[in-house]
């Protein structure tokens, strides 16, 4: 008997491959047969980080790859650049792919599930007939904004290549976090250019959306109520965690060093800050040092995540690391979902990508926001203004946050329950949705009745 397979295509960044790699796990789990597409570049990334991982040996997890249409050498973090050349290429790549797997003995594709920054594979399906779904793996706060741009753009708000005229200040509805026109998504970018590269890529994938069947995001009702009644097409299925399945997280740029975990063994409950930018953010050596010493100040213990390309050249302060000695612990990479489920975390101090916000939720965990980007600065609004359950640092007139400021912070957020106590109520509120009965649950069912039909 054949089974439904599922052809599923991520945005090649760590924040967009990792939740659909757990979408992807949890339609396996229930008989569906996933064929994952990354680009080139991000499949060898995968592959290296994940040589012993259990999902390489699922036989119906097929981890395949196309161009992304720049040459290995060219810079993937020149997202314009990027994000053109995925447009020429990608699509003819996948449209190849599709009917070389259809054209096989075997399981025909019968559904693609396309991020949607990657708009144009909703196109792919129309054209071969197959049915489709667009993932949005951010707050429905986000997408609801990229949807209300036609509207934002008539009354003056917004002009019509993304520029603004001037700043202001948007609130979509009550409950949703207050947004500055200057910190719109696209415009965060470094380049008039590029900024319009994103911004016309936001409304090409508005269009695109609207050959989905369905338009799906990793979040849930009750932590983004006001989003949902703006735009009540995008339809949560979220909060997709390893842990929900019981499973290890899948589709990490780098190898986690497990390490950290027998660290945290060692130390009181509810003691450590952990530290962790995901995999963009980047910091000049003065802002490095500033944090570096902000978490010794904090005379916490504390597990940070140095990336490899984190910073130019990461120097630590003179001596450093002799001081912290074993109170503080640097790792190239963690195991996220475990270590903020270790009972000894006591703050999670984030760049508050999505992905790191509801793995912090999840856990009942409450935040120091250091958005470094994008959607960031959205989700920072609701952690710190609509939820409640963390605090945002202040930078000095230099742009530079200071280490008395992290050290004040840390002290604040942690002398006062009231923020752990909140974040307590957000954890059960997440973690309901996806259990048998939840909305987000049930929501996914009939995903899979929809797919299967």
């Amino acid at each position: 008997m054949s089974k439904p397979h599922i052809l599923a295509i991520p945005y090649p960044a760590q924040g967009h491959v990792i939740p659909l790699m757990e979408l992807s796990q949890c339609l396996i789990n229930h008989g569906f047969k996933v064929t994952f597409v990354n680009t080139d570049h991000t499949h060898e990334r995968v592959m290296n980080a994940v040589a012993d991982e259990t999902h390489r040996r699922d036989d119906q997890l097929h981890l395949v790859s196309i161009p992304d249409g720049l040459e290995p050498w060219e810079d993937r973090n020149e997202l314009g650049q990027l994000s053109e050349a995925i447009y020429r290429v990608m699509p003819g790549k996948l449209e190849e792919l599709i009917e070389k797997i259809n054209g096989e003995e075997g399981d025909k594709i019968t559904c693609v599930i396309a991020d949607f920054i990657m708009g144009w594979a909703l196109e792919v399906a129309e054209k071969k007939n197959i049915k489709s779904v667009s993932f949005f793996p951010a707050a429905a706060a986000v997408l609801a904004l990229n949807f209300c741009v036609p509207q934002l753009i008539c009354v003056g708000i917004i002009n019509n290549d993304g520029t603004v005229s001037k700043d202001q200040v948007i609130h979509l509805a009550p409950n949703m976090p207050i947004m500055k026109t200057e910190d719109m998504p696209w415009l965060c970018f470094d380049g008039l250019a590029t900024q319009k590269i994103m911004f016309q890529v936001g409304q090409r994938n508005n269009r695109a959306v609207e050959l989905a069947g369905w338009v799906i995001c990793n979040s849930t009702f009750d932590l983004e109520p006001a989003a949902f009644a703006l735009a009540p097409e995008i339809l949560p299925i979220g909060p997709l965690l390893a842990s929900s399945r019981l499973g290890k997280t899948a589709g990490n740029f780098w190898p986690a060093d497990s390490t950290c975990l027998d660290w945290l063994d060692q130390q009181p409950p509810c003691s450590v800050i952990y530290v962790a930018f995901g995999s963009f953010t980047v910091f000049d050596q003065t802002q490095f040092q500033e944090l570096a010493l902000g978490l010794e100040l904090s005379n916490r213990p504390f597990l940070w995540v140095v990336r490899p390309d984190i910073s130019e050249s990461t120097p630590y302060p003179e001596g450093y690391q002799e001081r912290v000695g074993s109170k503080g612990m640097m790792v190239g990479w963690a195991p996220q979902q475990k270590v903020l489920s270790h009972p000894s975390i006591a703050c999670f101090l984030s760049h508050c990508g999505w992905n790191s916000t509801m793995e912090g939720v999840s856990n009942g965990l409450p935040f120091l926001c250091w958005p470094y980007f994008a959607d960031q600065l959205c989700n920072e609004g609701y952690i710190c203004d609509v939820w409640e359950v963390g605090l945002r640092f202040d930078k000095n007139e230099s742009g530079i946050i200071p280490k008395g400021e992290i050290k004040n912070k840390v002290e604040q957020l942690l002398g006062d329950e009231n923020y752990r106590a909140r974040a307590s109520k957000l954890k059960e509120m997440a973690l309901t949705n996806v259990k048998e009965g939840g909305q987000s649950n049930k929501i996914f069912k009939n995903l899979i009745e929809w797919i299967k039909s």
